[in-house]
């Protein structure tokens, strides 16, 4: 039988029944950090966290610029051996040797195995979308997954989500960047609702970094804070998406220039 938790049940929606998290923990190694005055291995967050650990289907990774929830999102990845499309341009990593090597220095502990699964960011998703229209010249058939039309004739932010529903119904282990980038506030709520159903599923897991105070309100969705030393779990109303966002809205004009 799948086990009910407790926890926030937003929109008056009912508690996700999961029968298991596919990846428990993720176990950072810093005693094999090959450096400490490089990003990312000189962020303290990231040399006093010992481990993150996973209870339900959605978790999130909030904290300001620069904190390291989407580098460590990425090693994640590439330890759970999740595909990253890349385009031609790794200027980053010429600049900085280590930008890429934190996966080397991490564990990660599965429930019953590794399962397959997806890494999004919206700045990759292009290379992605095109790489699959190429495809589709030889295989039309392909694009019938993505609801019959090609990723790259449709605005961004619509396929973003005819991807999101296409690929989240499909057991795995999902890791997205910041997915509200090109999603206007409705299409947030829908990706939100597509959360709440895949997860509440039994099949999919999400690992998600946002600033979105939208997605933040996911039912049952536990939330890891990068602003802490080491990484805290905190409650949504004392995430900083949410109080500055709510803050913003009582009182625009406090943040106005002379206001």
């Amino acid at each position: 039988m799948p086990q009910v938790y407790p926890g926030k049940t937003g929109y008056g929606r009912p508690a996700f029944e999961v029968s298991a998290v596919h990846l428990n923990r993720v176990i950072l190694l810093s005693e094999q950090y090959p450096t400490t005055d490089h990003y990312p291995f000189n962020l303290s967050v990231l040399q006093r966290t010992r481990e993150l650990t996973f209870s339900l289907p959605v978790t999130f990774l909030v904290g300001e610029n620069g904190t390291g929830k989407s580098t460590l999102l990425e090693a994640v990845a590439h330890r759970c051996h999740i595909h990253i499309w890349r385009g031609t341009e790794r200027k980053r990593f010429e600049v900085n040797p280590y930008e890429g090597d934190l996966y080397k220095c991490i564990d990660v502990e599965w429930t019953d195995g590794p399962v397959p699964g997806s890494y999004f960011a919206s700045e990759i998703f292009r290379y992605f979308a095109e790489s699959l229209d190429e495809w589709a010249a030889a295989t039309p058939e392909l694009l019938t997954y993505f609801g019959g039309k090609s990723l790259v004739t449709q605005s961004h932010g619509q396929s973003l989500l005819s991807f999101f529903k296409a690929r989240y119904q499909i057991e795995g282990l999902y890791l997205l960047d910041e997915p509200e980038t090109a999603l206007s506030p409705k299409s947030q709520l829908e990706l939100l609702d597509l959360l709440r159903g895949a997860g509440s599923s039994g099949k999919a897991q999400f690992i998600i970094a946002t600033h979105s105070p939208i997605l933040l309100a996911c039912p049952q969705s536990t939330i890891h804070s990068f602003d802490h030393t080491p990484i805290q779990m905190i409650g949504y109303e004392d995430t900083d998406p949410y109080k500055i966002y709510k803050r913003f809205m009582e009182n625009p004009s406090r943040y106005m220039a002379g206001g």
